[in-house]
């Protein structure tokens, strides 16, 4: 049994916090609530990044999902210290016993055999080859990667294997691994996609407290393109009412910092997800909560969020077609490709490892 704090936590107590509730997940069969019957304020302390590291047994996820463009990924990390509240990995959590909410953004678990694992996945006789996405779940350039290096250590296997990735991130820390991602670009072998879901730095400081100011994400953009990086620019997710308004003046701002692609993805609120962004939009934005959220039912059969495969990344009806075509219109408007080309996968070559020969033909 696990105690949870239940309700909205104090604003001090979750200061650079996305989520403003800690409750249970829903496969804790007890909550339980703290209350000695007198009625006295009692101070706790505040919520900090915690990081346990726990070896994992494998560590690439296989995905059929007819929605998404890969078949394989790797997150170095469980939980994510950005905060998104959006977040549609939240729910995750829950089946390690830890809450969606706080948890998430507080109580991360390192993988940190994550690269030998790859290796040695990697050197199997029947692997193979396509390309490994990572950053579809949890951030791999989440502040706590800066001191562990996990992931660097993973780019680096992939880097010696020859092997092709496609990284998702909303972290300036991925400037940090520019000298191995030009190489790897140089040979076709990488792409990057960032994140940029608002120009807005006030609202992207309530909903994606620690990552990067908007403009320092361009910045980032920038850099990787500099670098012979091809980068695409992801407004990941539209929020409807919140940062509609933007789509044509954001992929403006990505294609000037030297974005060659762009994407999108609607609000997904599954699971846990649903009732977290309401509380967050009735705390910052009391005047149009009732509005974003008929907004996002309309495009969902009149549910918080439907899973239906082919409707769940972009929603259904009169809204969701109307974003679709903007975004189609201001793609075509600043030169915008809707995907990167394809990474090289004929050059894939496990190296020679301690103790093995070299072949004779």
């Amino acid at each position: 049994m696990q105690n949870k704090d239940a309700g909205i936590i104090d604003p001090d107590r979750r200061r650079g916090r996305g989520a403003i509730s800690n409750a249970s997940g829903r496969y804790d069969a007890t909550r339980v609530e703290e209350h000695d019957g007198w009625d006295i304020p009692l101070e706790r302390a505040a919520f900090r990044t915690e990081l346990r590291l726990e070896p994992a047994k494998t560590i690439l996820t296989r995905n059929s999902s007819p929605d998404v463009p890969f078949d394989r990924s790797l997150n170095p990390y469980r939980g994510c210290e950005h905060g998104c509240i959006y977040c549609f990995a939240r729910p995750t959590h829950a089946y390690l016993g830890l809450s969606p909410g706080l948890d998430f953004e507080t109580r991360l678990i390192g993988r940190p055999n994550a690269a030998a694992l790859l290796e040695k996945t990697l050197r199997r006789k029947g692997y193979r080859v396509d390309t490994l996405a990572v950053g579809t779940n949890t951030d791999p350039y989440q502040p706590v990667e800066k001191e562990q290096k996990i992931w660097r250590a993973c780019l680096e296997v992939l880097d010696r294997f020859d092997h092709p990735v496609g990284i998702v991130t909303k972290g300036s820390l991925i400037e940090r691994d520019i000298d191995i991602l030009s190489r790897m670009a140089a040979r076709n072998l990488v792409h990057v996609g960032i994140s940029v879901t608002t120009l807005d730095p006030h609202l992207s400081r309530l909903m994606e407290p620690r990552v990067p100011a908007p403009a320092r994400r361009l910045t980032t953009i920038r850099r990787l393109s500099e670098a012979g990086i091809p980068v695409r620019v992801m407004m990941a997710p539209v929020l409807p009412g919140l940062t509609d308004t933007e789509i044509e003046a954001l992929l403006g701002a990505g294609a000037a910092a030297g974005a060659h692609a762009a994407s999108w993805i609607m609000l997904r609120l599954p699971l846990e997800v649903a009732p977290l962004f309401r509380e967050w939009l009735e705390a910052y934005f009391p005047d149009r909560a009732k509005r974003v959220m008929a907004r996002v039912r309309e495009m969902h059969g009149g549910e918080d969020y439907r899973a239906d495969w082919g409707r769940r990344m972009r929603g259904e009806g009169h809204y969701a077609d109307m974003i679709a075509l903007r975004f189609k219109r201001a793609m075509r408007a600043q030169g915008l490709a809707d995907k990167l080309p394809g990474l090289d996968k004929t050059l894939f070559c496990p190296p020679l490892s301690k103790g093995d020969q070299l072949a004779l033909f």
